[in-house]
């Protein structure tokens, strides 16, 4: 199946499994997947994960986090989209939830979330608001 939007699947695939409850959830990969992954490991939304090479692309199994039975990702949504950008410069990094959830931003020095965007003073591609 042609997927014309593979960050968009992959966050759909961890908030339904978040919210079926299942404990691991399988994606397909991709180097800017795995940075996605990564950073949400660094922040605590997610336990581990894992990346299983193989002859094609490679698949990438992330195991979820549930606080009190609850998944630690209360909400996950993609912003930008292929029919449309949203770029920011680093002064209107945007602040999810007043600082309490996470915008993934990809800037001209890698993936990273906005709060590291603003320490370095760069902006970038607003991909995704995670809280």
């Amino acid at each position: 199946m042609q997927i014309t939007d593979a960050i968009a699947d992959m966050l759909t695939r961890i908030r339904n499994a978040g919210t079926a409850g299942h404990p691991t959830v399988v994606i397909p990969g991709s180097n800017l997947k795995k940075a996605i992954a990564q950073i949400l490991l660094d922040e605590g939304y997610i336990s581990r994960f894992d990346f299983t090479a193989d002859d094609k692309q490679g698949m990438i199994k992330v195991t979820l986090k549930y606080a009190a039975r609850k998944n630690v990702i209360k909400g996950i949504k993609r912003i930008s989209k292929p029919g449309l950008r949203v770029y920011v410069d680093n002064e209107n990094l945007p602040h999810v939830l007043g600082g309490l959830g996470i915008a993934i931003i990809s800037t001209s020095k890698g993936i990273m979330t906005d709060k590291k965007a603003r320490t370095l003073g760069v902006g970038g591609e607003v991909m995704a608001y995670v809280w």
